[in-house]
C-alpha cells in the first residue's frame, strides 16, 4: 500500500461551484503530486483528498463521481456539521498530515509542500495555518487570540483591535498564535492522537477555538505561516444559508463560553460599541465639537 504524506479533507454543503474550482487548484491528475522548489531537489508528496458531502442537493456528489474518481467521498444523508463531518474524513485518513480544507479555498500546489516541509522540520508543532489571503491578494485577518472577557473589553471598550476579533501577525517569520480560522488547518497525526477529534457538540463555528485551546493545554504549539499563501473566498461557502449560520455561531458560543459568560461577553460589546458611536459623534478625531 503506498504511503500516504497528505490527508486533504473537505467538508462541503451545497457548494459545487465552489468544491469544482476548490479541486481544480489541486490539480488532481493521479494520486500523487510531483512538486518542484526553487533551490531544492525534486520533491514527492503523495496525497489522498477526502471529501465529506452532507447531504448536497446541487449535483456536487455527481460532480465528483464523475470528473475526481480518485476523490473518496463521503456522501451523508443529512447535515450532520462541520465537525462531525470533517471527524469522519479524518477517521479514515491514512496521512501523515491532515489538511483541513474548505470549500471555497484556493489552493496553490506549492504550499502544500511548504507546510508539511515546515511541519517535519518543527517537530514542537502541534498544527499550522497558511497565511489567508483574499482574491485581490490581500491579507486576509486569519489569527485570534483567545476569547476572553479582557480581550472583549480590550478591543470594545479601549480600542486595541486584535485583543477580541481577528488579526493577522504582522511577521514574516512563522509564529505562534492562540488560534486560526479552520479554513485551512494542518494537523499531525500525532497531534490528532494526543487530542483526539473535533468536538461534536459544535455543529458549525468555535470548533477551531476550542480544538486549538485543546491543543495549548496539552503543551503544542499552533504556528501561522506568513510565507505560505492560500487564497480564501471567505464567508462563500454559507452564503446561500441565510439566517442559518448566525443561529449556530450563537449556539456554538454558548457551548465554548458557557452560557453566563456568553451573555456577559455579548453585552460587552454591544456596550462598546454603543461607546464607540457616542464617542465618535461628539469627539471626532479625539475632538470635542462645539
Amino acid at each position: 500500500m503506498m504511503k500516504i504524506d497528505l490527508s486533504i479533507i473537505v467538508v462541503s454543503y451545497n457548494t459545487q461551484k465552489l468544491l469544482k474550482q476548490c479541486l481544480k487548484s489541486l490539480k488532481l491528475k493521479a494520486k500523487s503530486l510531483k512538486l518542484k522548489m526553487k533551490n531544492e531537489k525534486c520533491q514527492m508528496l503523495n496525497l489522498e483528498v477526502i471529501v465529506v458531502d452532507n447531504n448536497s442537493t446541487d449535483g456536487s456528489k455527481k460532480m465528483i463521481n464523475d470528473q475526481w474518481p480518485m476523490v473518496k467521498l463521503i456522501a451523508n444523508n443529512k447535515n450532520l456539521g462541520f465537525a462531525k463531518a470533517s471527524n469522519q474524513g479524518i477517521k479514515i485518513a491514512r496521512g501523515k498530515y491532515i489538511l483541513l480544507l474548505n470549500s471555497d479555498t484556493i489552493v496553490k500546489r506549492r504550499a502544500l509542500l511548504e507546510l508539511v516541509n515546515f511541519a517535519e522540520k518543527e517537530k514542537r508543532a502541534g498544527g499550522a495555518a497558511p497565511r489567508l489571503l483574499n482574491t485581490d491578494g490581500s491579507i486576509q485577518a486569519s489569527c485570534f487570540r483567545f476569547p476572553s472577557l479582557r480581550g472583549a473589553i480590550k478591543e470594545f471598550w479601549l480600542g486595541n483591535k486584535g485583543s477580541f476579533s481577528k488579526y493577522f501577525p504582522n511577521t514574516s517569520k512563522p509564529t505562534v498564535v492562540d488560534a486560526a480560522v479552520g479554513a485551512t488547518l494542518l494537523l499531525p497525526q500525532k497531534t490528532i492522537k494526543k487530542i483526539g477529534l473535533l468536538d461534536e457538540r459544535y455543529f458549525m463555528y468555535f470548533e477551531d477555538f476550542d480544538y486549538c485551546l485543546r491543543m495549548k493545554k496539552e503543551g503544542l504549539k499552533l504556528y501561522y505561516l506568513p510565507e505560505v499563501s492560500i487564497i480564501h473566498l471567505h464567508g462563500a461557502s454559507s452564503k446561500k444559508i441565510k439566517s442559518k449560520p448566525n443561529q449556530w455561531l450563537v449556539e456554538s458560543s454558548k457551548i465554548y463560553h458557557g452560557l453566563f459568560k456568553h451573555y456577559l461577553i455579548n453585552a460587552i460589546i454591544w456596550s462598546g460599541q454603543k461607546w464607540q458611536k457616542v464617542k465618535n459623534k461628539f469627539c471626532p478625531g479625539g475632538r470635542i465639537t462645539k
